[in-house]
């Protein structure tokens, strides 16, 4: 962790449009500010917490959360001039990474963890003297501001494994930073004991005047996602599903106080019978017409599926505020290509209606995600890509998707940190490792509810991409092909890879089911199946576990004599594969 990483950030607020520095979401960066002119007021600390979010938006870290949790797994290649433009993307395409390469940096999330931790040092000075900062202000925002700080935590450890951890803040350059690494293990028991400790600070509800505030920042439900996934990573799989069942009662509560907001299926009923009764978005726009889910969720944001977002502006250029220029760089625009495309693997699955590997043959072509998640015709990126999309399943054999790519620059979808579905495929997994192997009697009982529980969460989402108004059995998953533990457990993975293409998940997923087994065959497996790779050198590369995590980058090596290399990797001296071997 560098000295000069490490400023405190101010930020102001966009004056048209809104009324108080209160407004979070709509933030310029300001220049570096003096600590001990600064602490006076409740605004000076909205400020900095802004200035949080701000960094947490910044081109940098974003890259980082697409090409760390995307980009080594089995979902993307390389697409236009990679190699050209971005080389070091291109050599992570390739496995062939070291630790100069630049994708290794991490001072994006230190600089976000460093602003966390100085507003919690010095925000309970300005509660004493500012009367306006009260008590549940402060606790609140302490809540808020630790929970954004364990996320960037939680990112850097299932990067890089071990990493140097504190929770102090860093404003004079006297002070030690060369910290060591701490094991992964202790990290995320330090993580999920900061989250249980702050849980009931954080606000619940912002104002309905406010939706943007409800997904955009750190609410108490995004603190329960958080732990949620955590106790997955931890196995403790009891603790995992209570809190993504307290994340599904949130947001089924919120959305029985909204039920006036009008809805395009027949009637309420028949969506609480197509969902499950799960809160999730709608995706029928009329007829045979399909795409409201992603609109909903991707485009105009804030929805009541979200738990945890990044917002982002169409028009940066006259707004001052962000957009979503890491997106539009890895999976293109109007008049651009991205540098990232679908694998081959993906779209031949997408192209298929036998022997799949992501999408179940069952479903047929009339799965709305085969449509929203990549084009057929330029085998391109859509989700986050396109800022309008219809799918006209008018033909069910055969359905068409139409859809307007952002223009160059204006890129303004949301990034999804945490969303209902993520949710409730986490609790589902969790549920399939409560099961055990076998086909006796003993066994089928044991498994019996837990895999009607598993069933219910993935149905619930497959029946909600799948294009026809009306559904009938033919349509649907059948619960009697998934009645064992491996083939749940297969169908869960399958519906997270499917539902969460290209949101930054599925190289993670991999990690995690590496470590729970004990062995690298199924990010063996997954990588290998695409035809761009080494399969030489993947698969021996891979055998060992070291290889599934990230080297720390050369130069937080030289500055941090106390940082162990990944021996997994070069130092930087030799770029070339063929010397690797």
């Amino acid at each position: 962790m560098k000295k000069n990483y490490y400023k405190i950030i101010g930020a102001i607020c966009v004056v048209s449009g809104f009324t108080s520095c209160a407004d979070f979401l709509e933030i310029k960066p300001q220049n570096e500010i003096i600590l001990e002119d600064f602490w006076n007021e409740k605004a000076d600390v909205d400020n900095i917490v802004a200035g949080c979010y701000s960094a947490l938006q910044g081109d940098g870290v974003r890259r980082r959360m697409m090409v760390w949790g995307e980009v080594r797994s089995d979902n993307v290649q390389a697409g236009s001039n990679v190699q050209n433009e971005d080389l070091n993307l291109y050599n992570v395409l390739r496995e062939n990474i070291n630790a100069k390469n630049s994708y290794t940096n991490w001072d994006g999330f230190y600089d976000v963890i460093n602003r966390c931790n100085t507003v919690i040092k010095y925000a309970p000075g300005v509660a004493a003297i500012d009367p306006g900062y009260t008590e549940g202000d402060l606790k609140a925002t302490i809540a808020e501001v630790s929970a954004l700080r364990d996320l960037c935590y939680f990112y850097l450890i299932r990067t890089f494994r071990n990493v140097p951890y504190s929770t102090e803040a860093f404003t004079d350059d006297n002070q030690k930073m060369d910290l060591p690494a701490t094991p992964f293990e202790t990290v995320l028991d330090s993580l999920i004991s900061d989250l249980e400790r702050v849980k009931g600070d954080a606000v619940s509800r912002y104002p309905e005047n406010k939706p943007r505030y409800q997904t955009g920042r750190i609410t108490r439900n995004a603190i329960y996602a958080m732990l949620c996934e955590m106790y997955l990573w931890k196995k403790d799989y009891d603790n995992c599903i209570k809190y993504a069942e307290m994340v599904t009662k949130e947001l089924k509560d919120m959305e029985e106080e909204n039920r006036s907001k009008s809805s395009r299926f027949n009637s309420q009923s028949t969506i609480e019978a197509r969902l499950n009764g799960f809160p999730l978005e709608n995706d029928a726009i009329t007829g045979n017409y399909f795409g409201d889910a992603y609109e909903a969720i991707f485009v105009k944001g804030a929805s009541k599926e979200t738990i945890f977002e990044l917002n982002y502006d169409n028009s940066p250029s006259t707004s001052g505020m962000l957009s979503n220029s890491a997106v539009q760089a890895m999976f293109g625009s109007s008049s651009t290509s991205g540098f990232l495309k679908p694998s081959t693997l993906v779209m031949e699955d997408i192209t298929s209606t036998t022997n799949r590997t992501i999408f179940e043959d069952a479903n047929k072509m009339i799965d709305s995600r085969l449509y929203s998640n990549c084009s057929t015709d330029d085998e391109q990126v859509v989700k986050m890509a396109v800022r309008s999309l219809t799918i006209d399943a008018t033909n069910t054999s055969s359905p068409k998707m139409s859809g307007s790519l952002y223009a160059k620059d204006n890129n303004s979808s949301q990034w999804i940190i945490y969303r209902l579905p993520d949710i409730m495929l986490l609790e589902a997994e969790a549920l399939c490792q409560q099961m055990i192997e076998g086909s006796d009697s003993a066994v089928i009982e044991t498994n019996k509810p837990l895999l009607e529980k598993a069933f219910r969460l993935v149905n619930a989402i497959n029946k909600r991409s799948i294009c026809k108004a009306i559904l009938t059995d033919a349509d649907t998953l059948k619960p009697g092909n998934y009645n064992t533990k491996s083939l749940m457990e297969g169908l869960v993975m399958r519906e997270r890879q499917r539902e969460l293409m290209f949101e930054g998940k599925r190289y993670y997923d991999l990690v995690r089911y590496s470590l729970r087994d004990g062995n690298t065959s199924t990010i063996i497996n997954a990588v290998t199946n695409r035809d761009d790779v080494n399969k030489s050198y993947v698969p021996n590369f891979f055998k060992k576990m070291d290889a599934i995590f990230w080297p720390y980058n050369n130069e937080e090596m030289k500055v941090n004599s106390n940082l162990e290399p990944n021996p997994a990797f070069g130092s930087g001296e030799s770029t070339s594969m063929e010397k690797a071997k």
